[in-house]
């Protein structure tokens, strides 16, 4: 394999690790280079396995923050939105849907800032059932065809004013879950293989140090900080997959 190769599945898989320890956004960059070396389909299959085995290492390591109760009521609009990307996948060229997924990370930023501004009105908003449906099947979808639902799911749990670290304990469950239920389904279109598997169990050093250096990060940031952070992340995030 390739020297730059190698070095882009590295980077790679530190974003994801230190995405998974709460700084979502910064997983768009893995989506990025993974994309432009292997192709955008051929990528899901490449970045799926990397992000369970994230999945299961940050998710003891904030098992005591958040609660399984705090899943189910996105998890199933998600499982829809989950059911609706793997049937659209095989058609849809990410050209066409990017912009699609970018633009509704975009209309989730504007959201988190009117907050400031309009209080009341995004309270009962974000309280809303349409609002919740319509968030968690946006990421279910998201998740299928770009592995891009982290920024969703974020700023869905800022606007209902989730505490940081009680956030990153539902998106842990939250991700280990839908992620396993990925993992089939990526095989049977055969998205996954032997030499893709292989490729992800060299870079778990790689993945672990990354989850080290985000919680790290996450213990010392301010509230606000966290928020203002996450904001930023899904502004690029959100840029990127519209326009580039």
């Amino acid at each position: 394999m390739p020297t730059e190769t190698l070095i882009i599945l590295a980077i790679s898989a530190l974003c994801i690790g230190v995405s998974k320890a709460g700084f979502s956004g910064v997983s768009l960059i893995a989506v990025y280079l993974l994309a432009q070396e292997f192709g955008a389909k051929e990528s899901l299959g490449i970045a799926l396995p990397l992000l369970i085995m994230a999945d299961l290492m940050v998710y003891p390591a904030f098992r005591r923050h958040g609660s399984w109760a705090q899943v189910w009521p996105i998890f199933f609009p998600a499982l829809a939105g989950i059911t609706l990307g793997f049937v659209l996948l095989p058609y849809l060229p990410n050209e066409v849907m990017k912009p699609v997924i970018g633009s509704i990370i975009l209309a989730m930023v504007v959201i988190s800032i009117l907050r400031a501004f309009y209080g009341e009105a995004i309270e009962r908003m974000a309280k809303s059932m349409s609002f919740r449906y319509s968030s968690a099947a946006s990421g279910g979808i998201a998740t299928v065809l770009a592995n891009a639902a982290g920024p969703i799911f974020q700023l869905y749990f800022l606007t209902i004013r989730l505490p940081k670290m009680e956030l990153i304990g539902v998106c842990a469950r939250f991700f280990l879950v839908v992620n396993l239920l990925k993992l089939p389904l990526n095989a049977q279109l055969n998205l996954i293989t032997q030499e893709t598997m292989m490729m992800n169990l060299y870079l778990a050093p790689v993945l672990a140090i990354g989850i080290f250096v985000g919680k790290k990060f996450l213990h010392r940031i301010p509230q606000k900080s966290f928020e203002y952070l996450i904001l930023l992340f899904a502004v690029i995030a959100g840029v990127n997959l519209t326009f580039f």
